[in-house]
């Protein structure tokens, strides 16, 4: 059983409340934007957000991964966005964890705030398709880790 550590180092332990995913069955890159975008949120609009990407009411701003990725109404400051609702599936029961986390510590859940998300490619599920004439072709399937990282705010 590996021991999985978190890529933040320097935090406080009795403020913050941590949360992981590892080999999940998302893409890398699309958790990498809905990670990307919920950074910085409160606690409740992190949720209500991932909530309307599921629903597909809010789209998600691509800015890395965007090649032919089309245009979306609503987005700011990036034009090219797409609705991720399996990366966000995943990423909100992190979330929830979180959450669950930061409760159990007794942190105010009213200042809760994502300090820290970060999604990156794990090992690669190896295949193979046969093809005709007793070849094969080789089918790479790529597990994603997702890390967050709640922190009590100071103040209101």
């Amino acid at each position: 059983m590996p021991k999985w550590g978190y890529s933040i180092t320097d935090i406080d332990h009795e403020k913050t409340a941590k949360a992981s995913g590892r080999e999940l069955r998302v893409s890398h890159k699309h958790a990498r934007e809905v990670c990307r975008t919920i950074k910085g949120m409160k606690l409740d609009q992190a949720k209500d957000y991932l909530r309307q990407v599921i629903l597909k009411k809010k789209p998600v701003p691509f800015r890395r991964f965007n090649k032919h990725v089309g245009h979306r109404h609503g987005l700011e400051k990036a034009f090219a966005g797409r609705y991720p609702v399996k990366a966000a599936q995943e990423i909100l029961g992190i979330l929830e964890g979180a959450e669950a986390n930061a409760e159990y510590k007794g942190l105010d859940m009213e200042r809760l705030r994502i300090i820290h998300a970060s999604a990156y490619t794990g090992m690669k599920i190896k295949r193979f398709i046969p093809r005709a004439f007793g070849r094969s072709s080789p089918r790479f399937n790529t597990l994603s880790h997702v890390e967050l990282v709640l922190e009590e705010m100071e103040g209101n």
